[in-house]
């Protein structure tokens, strides 16, 4: 969570996966009264197979209760007191679910509040249409040079040789205000008004990569949140995504929630 505080909208279903879901999102001082609870459906699961470098492939079931998220006042209540709102392609694969983010980002944005698209592409739950909406509703776009052809491609954008090419493309058609791309082990690039800035990989003993771009994904929203220096902020969320590969698992052992919050607001973000 990187020091912020951390509202979690989704849906479990009522079985033993759910509630340890609950239990576990809680253990690391996450707000999971907004989590709905689906009777009829159960919690989502997703199978992982890592090669031998250490880099996942999923398998994510279908008919899971975050699919059915539905839209309530009280989500609306939460959604236009965030400091930011992050959200994803995967989670808008089912039609409600894909109306509830949809309509919780354009709440958000409505208020002026940063809406921070990360990309997941996760064959066959999405399409050019639903890369292309999520990019115009954003802010901020994170996606991986693994998706970056598809992207641009669902964007209109004609490639380059040179991966700022690609990405002030995309920052023009999004209306954004910053593109970022992240390059495993190679590190990262940053695209704004102001410039480009570039991050290279840092060394690190990689057991799995699960878990690194929801990683960087955190350290670098509350890294602008706090008004970081883009190059600061850059190599800082490197650091972090890099830390997360080096252990088994997406997320370290639970600990007290005690980080410094005296640069963010007491709003906290959304996800």
């Amino acid at each position: 969570m990187q020091g912020a505080d951390v509202t979690m909208l989704s849906a479990v279903g009522d079985d033993k996966n759910g509630h340890d879901a609950i239990g576990i999102l809680s253990a690391y001082g996450i707000d999971v009264s907004f989590m709905q609870i689906i009777p009829d459906a159960p919690t989502g699961t997703v199978g992982v197979a890592l090669d031998n470098n250490g880099k996942p492939t999923f398998v994510i079931h279908q008919g899971s209760a975050w699919d059915q998220l539905v839209w309530n006042d009280a989500m609306a209540s939460r959604i236009t007191t965030a400091d930011a709102v992050s959200f994803g392609t995967l989670g808008q694969r089912h039609a409600v679910s894909g109306a509830t983010i949809r309509r919780a980002v354009e709440a958000a944005a409505t208020k002026g509040i940063p809406c921070v698209l990360d990309i997941n592409l996760r064959p066959p739950f999405f399409d050019a249409e639903m890369i292309r909406d999520s990019v115009q509703l954003a802010s901020i776009l994170k996606l991986s040079d693994d998706e970056l052809v598809e992207v641009c491609f669902a964007c209109s954008i004609s490639k380059t040789d040179q991966p700022e090419g690609d990405l002030r493309g995309l920052l023009e058609f999004g209306s954004l205000d910053m593109v970022v791309l992240t390059r495993g082990e190679n590190g990262a690039v940053l695209v704004t008004h102001e410039g480009t800035f570039t991050q290279d990989g840092i060394d690190g003993n990689v057991i799995d990569t699960v878990g690194a771009g929801d990683a960087f994904t955190a350290a670098f929203l509350v890294g602008e949140l706090r008004g970081y220096a883009h190059d600061q902020n850059l190599r800082k969320s490197c650091e972090v995504a890099a830390a997360t590969c080096a252990h088994s698992g997406s997320v370290p052992e639970a600990r007290s929630n005690t980080s410094d919050h005296s640069e963010i607001s007491d709003r906290g973000a959304v996800t």
